[in-house]
């Protein structure tokens, strides 16, 4: 899509202007698109036929009036199997909320609503809402045009998280503690996989941590680690143009050998003959999670 890098070819530009943060964007739906990563925010709501978003190596299959939440660094391309309007799409750039500005909602964070696509009720006011977006987007800058594209997005996002009961704020003790762990995996899993070096910095035992996993996940905290690593790693191998080499050096592998044997016991694939299914055009699926049991 325009807000994406491509490995192929540089992507056109077509982030959020600086003024306000927030635009819309044409999405590029075709067969055989390049997988991409990206850059922004992106919420993409389908109007006619159907529409195949393939977001971090999940494919969904979008009937009219699906909603999307496609956050900045997941990979993801489109294809439409059949005919169809192309998709409206709002881009807005991380950071234009703080944490705290949106009651019970704080849009950069990667566990919040909308994870998987939504269909709500009355897509005919969802429709209205992204067109008045583009709409007031593509108007005259200014502080006024600033402001009121501000307050439109807020209303969507709010609105979108009223349509996610999973987005609901958790109280227990379990759910406090793994979403501290989840956000310092998200700011240190380039720099570390030792699930230890994560409990001494939140000031817990790797038995709470994992305990804490197990509840929210289904895994252990060793395994939510590598699921990270291993889901960056994906991303990388498939939508940029760094070597192997170059990719496990990102994510704090010394060796190449040592990545290639973390990436293999993650999916069941080399990084070679993964990244060669993007490559090829063969289908992007991979073998599924290891189970806690490995």
């Amino acid at each position: 899509m325009p807000a994406l890098i491509h490995h192929t070819e540089p992507a056109p530009t077509c982030l959020p202007p600086d003024w306000s943060g927030i635009g819309g964007c044409v999405l590029p739906v075709a067969a055989g698109a390049a997988t991409g990563l990206l850059r922004c925010h992106a919420l993409v709501l389908t109007t006619t036929g159907p529409l195949l978003a393939e977001i971090d190596f999940a494919e969904h299959l979008c009937g009219p009036g699906t909603l999307l939440w496609i956050r900045p660094g997941q990979a993801a391309r489109f294809s439409r199997p059949g005919d169809g309007d192309d998709p409206l799409t709002i881009v807005f750039r991380p950071g234009l909320f703080g944490p705290e500005e949106l009651p019970g909602l704080s849009p950069d964070d990667p566990s919040g609503p909308a994870r998987e696509p939504l269909t709500p009720p009355g897509p005919a006011v969802f429709r209205d809402v992204f067109a008045h977006l583009a709409g007031d987007a593509a108007g005259p800058p200014g502080p006024v045009a600033a402001a009121l594209l501000r307050h439109e997005l807020a209303a969507l996002l709010l609105r979108i998280a009223t349509l996610d009961p999973g987005s609901e704020l958790r109280a227990h003790v379990e759910s406090r503690t793994f979403e501290r762990f989840r956000r310092r995996l998200e700011e240190r899993f380039p720099h570390t996989r030792r699930v230890e070096d994560y409990a001494a910095e939140l000031g817990c035992s790797v038995r709470t941590l994992t305990r804490a996993s197990l509840a929210l996940t289904g895994r252990t905290a060793k395994q939510v680690v590598d699921d990270r690593v291993a889901l960056q790693a994906r991303r990388m191998l498939a939508a940029t143009s760094m070597s192997v080499a170059e990719v496990g050096r990102g994510l704090g592998f010394g060796e190449p050998t040592n990545f290639g044997r973390f990436f293999h016991r993650e999916t069941g694939l080399s990084p070679g003959q993964f990244r060669g299914r993007f490559v090829t055009g063969q289908p992007a699926t991979i073998p599924g999670q290891r189970s806690p049991a490995d």
